[in-house]
């Protein structure tokens, strides 16, 4: 059977141990703050490693954030640019038209 030692600590004993503990720091306004935003993983590697980069600025003072912005604004605009490039055969061009010239659009007027 438990004696009265292994009880919870009664409400009394909880505020004297809370009056006891040193009070906490408020932080610094002046010191870098994580922003607390988050970033949800895309699936495509080149994008979600850029977006994790976006996690440095936590830890920078708001005058280097610029530097960490730019260069994911880069490294995002070259990863589009690679999705722009064609890969493979280039697409068919307009069809013939029997009798050897060159299909033109405007040639199905009415």
């Amino acid at each position: 059977m438990p004696g009265p030692e292994s009880e919870a600590p009664s409400d009394d004993d909880r505020v004297q141990a809370e009056a006891a503990a040193p009070p906490a720091q408020a932080p610094d306004p002046d010191e870098p703050r994580p922003l607390g935003v988050a970033r949800t993983a895309t699936g495509h590697a080149e994008v979600d490693a850029q977006l994790e980069r976006l996690g440095d600025v936590d830890h920078l003072a708001t005058d280097g954030h610029i530097e960490v912005y730019e260069d994911v604004h880069a490294g995002l605009r070259d990863t589009l640019t690679a999705l722009d490039a064609r890969q493979g055969p280039p697409p068919p061009g307009p069809r013939p038209i029997p009798g050897g010239a060159p299909a033109r659009p405007y040639d199905h007027r009415s």
